[in-house]
């Protein structure tokens, strides 16, 4: 047997029992009848097939009802069970409710038992009912009841308080966006009143506290017309509101004290209905300036762009949005050609960018060369100054480059002419080069046969002729000793010139080597003292020390040579700035300001050094040498009261182990 709440299904029955022997059916129905309990037989879709008259009394139907009628006509929580676990036992005993034929509703205990007889499946059920329960559940079930509806409402309430609280959230969020917008936001019924507004409103009109914002209230409507240009917009605009406002408006507002309002407004809606209107306001005085200003300038720009020589493009992506007739008259093409759908490729034929020295990070255009190829085919160059207008000029939203140049064709011919010279400079410089290398080395050899000479010479004189010979001696040796010094500079210079001497900066101790070369130069000369006065005591620096000795030593020798005997000389070591400092000071016949100007010439010699022997390429030499370091050279000086030159060369600091040193 299979039943449940929605169907039922029972084996097939022809409402028949198959008959006993007739004495034991009597005896069987006869025993039933007399039973204390109610007793039945169900069969398909829960229906009677049998009933006792327990059945009938307790239910208050006759046989012949019950039979006609199914298990759930009587039985008030038939669909509360589950028949089909009920099915799937053997027996099984449980309680439910019946309903007797005059409504009365009592709880049964039920004990049923499936039984299969000839393939067909019956169930046998015996009930009895227990009223003394009824009240005992029906006082439990309304304890239940109240129970659970003292917790429904207890959770409805809850419910309630946290939605008020969310409410109250919500209600002071919005209050806080609106007190904090930059908008001013007003509520206007169809009947001219004020319903609500913020405090921006209040403070963008200035409207005073004692001010009844309705239209019933005459000192309210002059109120807000004084203030306006147009006394009527304010009515207009806000006030005069019928109930099919369902559209969406946009309008200017115009103050006496030149302010200007935007307004923006729309339906009021509740619960679908259009109970007035919402209107934003906010302050456009800035912007409207600005678009004033941008008109203006735009104005300006266009008058300037059109009266300047300077050639002047405006170019979107790739086409040209603007030109000027600088443009027209430089490329040979009409302004309609260009702007009508022109490939900007056949007008630019390249673009270089070129760095400007010293040019300030605030400027926000870079400097190009460009190639323009003309109408009739010649090319030209520009000097151009571009720049972004991003959002200074409306183009649709899109950024335009704006470019501003001058014809430099002549310059760029003039230029290749000039580099060309400078080619044929650099060829004879090194011709020149080349050329003093090759007479220096010619004149080097008999020179030196010459000094060999004179020391063969000086051994074989004897004591007769000595003091007449050996003054001759002396003149020689020290004439091959200029000679030979002024060979090395002139191969020095050569090679200076020829850009063949490289600069390698190692690092060493400053201080020890500047002390050896004084020492070494103290010996050659004595009758001079030279003063040397470091500000450290130990200093490293990063130098090319075979190029600062020649640096270091011309100085020297020159502020020996043009000083008085006896009379010292200073020489100072420092650090200032993170560059070193070296600086020679002599009290001799000094430099005239017009020398100063060429003393670092090569060749070139002051006016007042009389017979002082020398090449003048000492300064020469040694200035190429502190240009090769990136560094200065300066010289102050007095005639009859002394010199000082002071050279400034890169100090790169790092930590340098012992080994490099």
């Amino acid at each position: 047997m299979n039943m449940n709440s929605g169907d039922y299904t029972l084996a097939r029955s022809n409402n028949q029992w198959a008959l006993q022997p007739e004495v034991e059916m009597k005896f069987a129905h006869f025993l039933i009848n007399h039973a204390v309990d109610a007793a039945f037989c169900l069969g398909s879709n829960a229906q009677f097939l049998y009933v006792n008259d327990a059945t009938c009394r307790m239910t208050e139907y006759s046989r012949e009802e019950l039979l006609s009628m199914r298990l759930h006509d009587i039985d008030v929580d038939f669909s509360l069970h589950n028949w089909s676990d009920i099915s799937s036992q053997d027996s099984l005993t449980f309680k439910s409710r019946y309903r007797t034929k005059g409504g009365r509703i009592f709880l049964v205990e039920i004990s049923i038992s499936y039984v299969k007889q000839q393939d067909m499946e019956f169930g046998c059920a015996f009930a009895r009912e227990i009223s003394d329960q009824i009240v005992e559940l029906s006082v439990q079930k309304w304890t239940d009841e109240l129970r659970d509806a003292k917790d429904n409402l207890q959770q409805e309430f809850s419910q309630l308080k946290a939605k008020e609280v969310e409410l109250e959230k919500s209600l002071s969020l919005l209050r806080s966006t609106l007190e904090s917008t930059a908008i001013g936001i007003v509520a206007v019924n169809f009947e001219g009143d004020i319903l609500s507004l913020n405090q921006k409103f209040m403070d963008m009109w200035q409207i005073p506290e004692s001010l009844i914002l309705s239209k019933k209230c005459p000192r309210c409507k002059a109120f807000f017309e004084n203030q306006l240009k147009d006394p009527q917009a304010f009515s207009r605009l806000i006030w005069e509101v019928s109930s099919q406002s369902d559209f969406e408006s946009y309008d200017i507002l115009e103050l006496k004290d030149g302010r200007v309002f935007a307004h923006y407004s729309k339906p009021h809606l509740l619960e679908g209905t259009i109970i007035g209107r919402v209107w934003s306001i906010w302050d456009i005085t800035e912007s409207k300036q600005t678009e004033e200003a941008l008109r203006l300038n735009a104005a300006r720009f266009r008058t300037l762009a059109e009266t300047t020589d300077a050639s002047t493009f405006l170019i979107q992506g790739t086409r040209l949005c603007y030109i000027n007739p600088a443009v027209e008259q430089l490329t040979g093409y009409t302004k309609e050609e260009l702007l009508t759908g022109f490939d900007l490729r056949r007008l630019i034929k390249s673009k270089k960018r070129r760095q400007i020295r010293q040019q300030s990070e605030a400027a926000k255009f870079e400097y190009q060369e460009m190639n323009i190829l003309t109408k009739n085919g010649t090319e030209r160059w520009l000097a151009c100054a571009v720049v972004m207008l991003d959002g200074v000029m409306d183009f649709g939203g899109k950024p335009v480059e704006m470019i501003a140049g001058i014809d430099i064709t002549d310059y760029k011919y003039a230029e290749l002419g000039l580099n060309q010279a400078l080619e044929q400079a650099k060829q004879l410089s090194e011709l020149r080069a080349r050329f003093l290398s090759m007479v220096c080395h010619q004149f080097r050899t008999p020179l030196n046969i010459v000094s060999f000479s004179n020391s063969l010479l000086k051994e074989e004189v004897d004591k007769r002729t000595q003091k007449k010979i050996q003054p001759l001696l002396d003149h020689i040796e020290k004439a091959t000793e200029q000679l030979s010094q002024m060979l090395d500079d002139i191969l020095f210079f050569s090679k200076a010139e020829a850009a063949k001497i490289n600069c390698e900066p190692k690092p060493f101790e400053l201080v020890e080597f500047c002390k050896d070369l004084v020492a070494q130069m103290q010996m050659s000369v004595r009758q001079i003292s030279i003063n040397f006065v470091s500000q450290d005591n130990s200093l490293i620096a990063c130098i090319d020390k075979k190029l600062l000795e020649p640096i270091l030593k011309n100085l020297l020798d020159n502020a020996i040579k043009y000083s008085p005997s006896h009379i010292a000389i200073d020489f100072k070591l420092s650090c200032k700035n993170e560059k070193v400092v070296f600086q020679v000071k002599d009290r001799g016949i000094g430099i005239s300001v017009l020398d100063q100007q060429r003393i670092f010439e090569p060749f070139y010699r002051g006016s007042n050094i009389d017979s002082i022997p020398g090449t003048g390429l000492g300064l020469s030499i040694l200035k190429t040498l502190v240009d090769l370091h990136h560094g200065q050279v300066s010289v102050e000086s007095q005639v009859d009261v002394g010199t000082t030159f002071t050279v400034m060369l890169p100090l790169i600091k790092s930590e340098f182990s012992s080994s490099e040193l």
